[in-house]
């Protein structure tokens, strides 16, 4: 080319035309010269990204059911009052307290007790000696029934008082066993071991029989009551094991004990009865989340590391012999550790991107390194 051939530009375009000739030139002496194995290795697509793959693997999955409930107390106990009309005089113990069986938790006056006490052992021993002198009474009459001494009227009238004097004695016996039985219950105990979770009983108060005193949960024992469906508790079976998560991130491993065999008619929600261990951190009455365990299933898993997730939906990318990834829509499953189960959208041989998987696109080529 000439710069003549330009005889209407002006100095300065000539100097520029000048300069991208050399510039062209320059760079064809530099690259061999051959611009048409040039233009051919320029047009080849090169990679967009190095990644890993890894293939899709068969893995022993736990199958479990997540639910909500509340943690309760297995059995919670109330201990009232055994006798009527009588005034508290002390309390022993307090909300929180962990108590024994048969641990005195409060006690009543006693003196009133104790004077029926002795006053219904004063009868007994009375109608005891009135039964031995009437019995005395009868054996010497059947020493002598034989001889005709005594008229048969006589002889019925001893054997009959005998008889009636040793039913005013079990009588008394029983109205001093009464007593005694009163004066025991002047001290309130404890039904079972436990925690004291409730208590209405105020020294000095006058309380009526059967009035309730104290409330205690029987040996410290708690359940977690799980709210489950119709459709999930079929699923589920007794002794299954349970991870119950309480208040403070506290973990408890418990056991299925009952299921209920009713829904309640409000939630339409069933009941699943699930017994914790003893735990002092954890307080009844509170919100508990947990998941019930109900078996082992295989599936095909990819790592977690592999999903893509764009505009709601999931996605892997499968590398063929080429290096080559296609985006494929995928359902996925169950969860185990950082594996996720694939339940549809790749074949169990094919390779996945793993590492670096995010930034690909469909028909992206790349560098394997494993």
């Amino acid at each position: 080319m000439n710069i003549a051939h330009f005889p209407k530009l002006s100095q300065k375009a000539k100097v520029w035309i000048i300069v991208f000739i050399v510039c062209v030139l320059g760079y064809k002496i530099l690259h061999g010269g051959d611009t048409g194995e040039e233009s051919s290795e320029i047009g080849e697509v090169k990679a967009a990204l190095t990644i890993t793959t890894a293939q899709p693997k068969v893995v022993s999955m736990p199958i479990s059911l997540r639910a909500n409930g509340n943690i309760l107390p297995w059995q919670e106990a109330i201990v009232g009052a055994e006798v009527n009309g009588l005034r508290l005089a002390n309390v022993h113990v307090n909300v929180g307290d962990i108590v024994t069986k048969g641990q005195v938790l409060a006690t009543f006056t006693s003196e009133t007790s104790q004077a029926e006490t002795l006053q219904a052992r004063a009868h007994s021993m009375e109608a005891l000696a009135a039964y031995e002198s009437a019995k005395a009474d009868a054996v010497r009459a059947r020493n002598i029934e034989k001889t005709d001494a005594l008229s048969k009227q006589q002889l019925d009238q001893y054997f009959t008082l005998e008889k009636t004097a040793l039913a005013r004695y079990e009588a008394a016996q029983a109205m001093y066993q009464a007593a005694q039985l009163r004066l025991a219950h002047t001290q309130v105990k404890a039904p079972d071991q436990g925690v004291i979770s409730a208590r209405n009983a105020t020294m000095g108060a006058v309380v009526g029989a059967g009035q309730e005193l104290f409330r205690l949960i029987r040996q410290n024992r708690l359940e977690w009551r799980a709210e489950v469906t119709a459709e999930e508790v079929i699923r589920i079976k007794k002794n299954a094991t349970v991870r119950v998560t309480a208040a403070g991130d506290t973990v408890l491993k418990g056991t299925v004990r009952a299921i209920s065999p009713s829904a309640d008619p409000q939630t339409r929600n069933i009941l699943v009865y699930v017994d914790l261990p003893e735990n002092l951190a954890v307080k009844a009455g509170t919100f508990a989340s947990g998941v019930i365990h109900l078996g082992q299933k295989e599936g095909l898993t990819v790592s977690q590391q592999a999903l893509v997730v764009r505009d709601g939906f999931t996605y892997l990318f499968v590398v063929d012999e080429n290096h080559k990834v296609a985006q494929r829509k995928v359902q996925t499953g169950l969860r185990a550790g950082d594996h996720v189960e694939i339940l549809e959208g790749i074949q169990a041989k094919e390779q996945v991107a793993v590492q670096g998987a995010g930034f690909l696109n469909d028909g992206d080529m790349v560098k394997v390194v494993n």
